[in-house]
């Protein structure tokens, strides 16, 4: 399902640019310039693509998706399943989760609950599965730091593109003619790197990590409740223990 407000945003940009250009007098052509967007974004590309591992920047264009579709995480069902677990280990115990792991979709559920269904030492288990939320976060933070440098190279980029212009007009001061097209490039050039940067790579590089802070915090109540299964802690109150998590979660998600 597409994230309708990620595409308003930056549809609400766009159009206030133009429209803005229109409503000053300006045609809509002016604002579109190849030699400008090969400048701005060829060079913002080439540039990224020097800072990261290929790697990051292919993992970066994937990451496009949790921007621009909905694939946000509800830890109601969440949270239900964990409290059954819960019922389930306290009637027949902990080795009686073994069918559950069966059903369980989502890996860092399975392979919590896996450990503790095991036998591992709850600090041990707490100890592993947030060396492995760490790894996480690092990953996805290190995807977000793309868009984020992408956004700190494009204006730049954009000032050259300026620079580049005016020295068009420089070279051509005795033929008119040339002098609009080479204005024209100097000044759009600076529009594409500042806009670019401001109204899609750095909300991108900030969605991401919102995204990242979400699916952390779903982990944590994860972790959470199998570690409360584990020691025997009353399903009501594992219950109103993860609904805690709710609330913080609202803080990203409204």
């Amino acid at each position: 399902m597409i994230d309708r407000g990620s595409v308003l945003g930056i549809l609400l940009g766009l159009t206030a640019i133009i429209g803005a250009n229109y409503i000053e007098g300006g045609s809509s052509g002016s604002l579109f310039q190849l030699t400008a967007a090969l400048i701005v974004f060829g060079g913002t590309l080439g540039a990224t693509l020097l800072s990261f591992p290929l790697k990051d920047i292919v993992e970066a264009g994937k990451a496009l998706k949790d921007v621009f579709f909905i694939k946000d995480t509800d830890p109601e069902p969440i949270i239900n399943s964990i409290i059954n677990y819960a019922y389930i280990a306290r009637k027949n115990g902990m080795i009686a989760l073994e069918n559950e792991l069966l059903t369980i979709e989502d890996t860092f559920l399975k392979k919590s609950l896996r450990l503790a269904i095991d036998g591992m030492n709850p600090k041990i288990l707490r100890e592993t599965m947030e060396q492995e939320n760490i790894t996480f976060e690092q990953n996805r933070k290190r995807i977000a730091k793309v868009y984020e440098t992408a956004g700190g190279f494009a204006p730049t980029i954009g000032i050259i593109g300026a620079v580049m212009g005016l020295i068009q007009v420089m070279e051509n001061l005795s033929d008119p003619s040339k002098l609009g097209a080479g204005i024209a490039v100097a000044f759009v050039a600076t529009i594409y790197g500042v806009g670019s940067a401001n109204l899609i790579l750095l909300p991108i590089s900030k969605r991401l990590l919102n995204k990242t802070n979400s699916d952390l915090l779903i982990r944590e109540m994860m972790l959470e409740g199998v570690i409360s299964i584990q020691l025997g802690i009353n399903p009501h109150y594992i219950d109103e223990k993860l609904r805690v998590y709710t609330e913080e979660k609202r803080k990203y998600t409204e």
